[in-house]
């Protein structure tokens, strides 16, 4: 069966996240080193790191205060981004072209911006993002993608209605009123973004999936030898099926490798499950969370 949510944005990817981190050369050490993305050129003050053929998955910017400064997606087409804007537009959301040279800068054919209304969080849409001049060659692991960004909210029905009812993002597996996995409709991964409950506004963390089981076992090895804190797992989530371990950045913001993942089609599809609040949903081998596990990383917020 299909689900009949309304779907009034057709997206193709989760495109890349913006992190502001506190010590650059730290930050870029870790991400390139351990975690295995490659470094590129940016415009000044951005360093962009990426693990696929396009130009950038992560952006790092240093600044006074670790957090997720922006998300952005790509669309199917500039036919669906025009008509995104207007819905956007027509929420009250007050979207904003991107200007022709930030356009080019950021390798896109054209983009626009708005803000979330309840964190301030930065959200970028834009379609026909250049593919980079050279292959993303995997060095301490084989990732095959940014695969999700993980808030934690205050208020889950505002930030509900927010993605799921005004943007169209499809709910995979969901613990009412606490937990929602959802994906960039009609992408097919169980989910690219996830919501969270919580006593914060704030990031919980960010994915990397990997094509190989033994990029997990590897992480976990080269994070301890490392001195990095390893916060969850490994285990496999139930929701998802996606084996994983989580791991803290020079920042104690929470990064997680993740293989294999439920893929839920656009067209016969199945229907979204409801989960039982209890542990075992978010591992089913048995492990618990570290306390520092998705806690650290404010939602940095933009005004206008």
């Amino acid at each position: 069966m299909t689900q009949t949510t309304q779907h009034p944005i057709r997206y193709s990817r989760l495109g890349y996240a913006r992190l502001q981190v506190t010590d650059l050369a730290a930050s870029i050490h870790f991400y390139e080193d351990l975690v295995g993305l490659k470094r590129d050129s940016g415009p000044d003050g951005e360093v962009w790191l990426r693990c696929s053929d396009k130009p950038y998955d992560l952006i790092l910017t240093e600044g006074p205060e670790a957090g997720l400064a922006a998300v952005g997606f790509e669309l199917e087409s500039r036919t669906e981004l025009d008509k995104a804007f207007k819905h956007v537009e027509g929420l009250g959301y007050a979207p904003k072209w991107s200007a022709p040279d930030d356009c080019v800068t950021r390798k896109v054919e054209a983009g626009f911006t708005f803000l979330n209304p309840d964190t301030g969080l930065l959200l970028d849409f834009y379609v026909g993002q250049e593919i980079a001049p050279d292959a993303f060659e995997p060095t301490v692991a084989k990732i095959a993608r940014l695969g999700h960004v993980v808030l934690n909210v205050t208020d889950y029905s505002k930030a509900h209605k927010f993605w799921i009812e005004d943007l169209g993002f499809a709910i995979s597996d969901h613990v009412p009123g606490r937990i929602a996995f959802i994906r960039a409709w009609p992408n097919s991964l169980h989910h690219t973004f996830a919501l969270l409950q919580g006593d914060t506004d704030n990031l919980n963390h960010i994915n990397f999936m990997v094509t190989d089981i033994d990029d997990v076992g590897r992480a976990m090895n080269r994070m301890k030898k490392a001195d990095v804190p390893i916060v969850f797992g490994p285990g496999r989530h139930l929701p998802s099926t996606s084996i994983f371990i989580y791991y803290l950045d020079p920042d104690q913001m929470t990064v997680e490798y993740s293989f294999g993942m439920e893929e839920i089609e656009e067209v016969g599809g199945r229907e979204p499950r409801i989960l039982e609040p209890k542990p075992e949903v978010l591992d089913t081998w048995g492990s618990l969370p570290d306390p520092r596990f998705g806690k650290t990383g404010k939602i940095l917020a933009h005004h206008g």
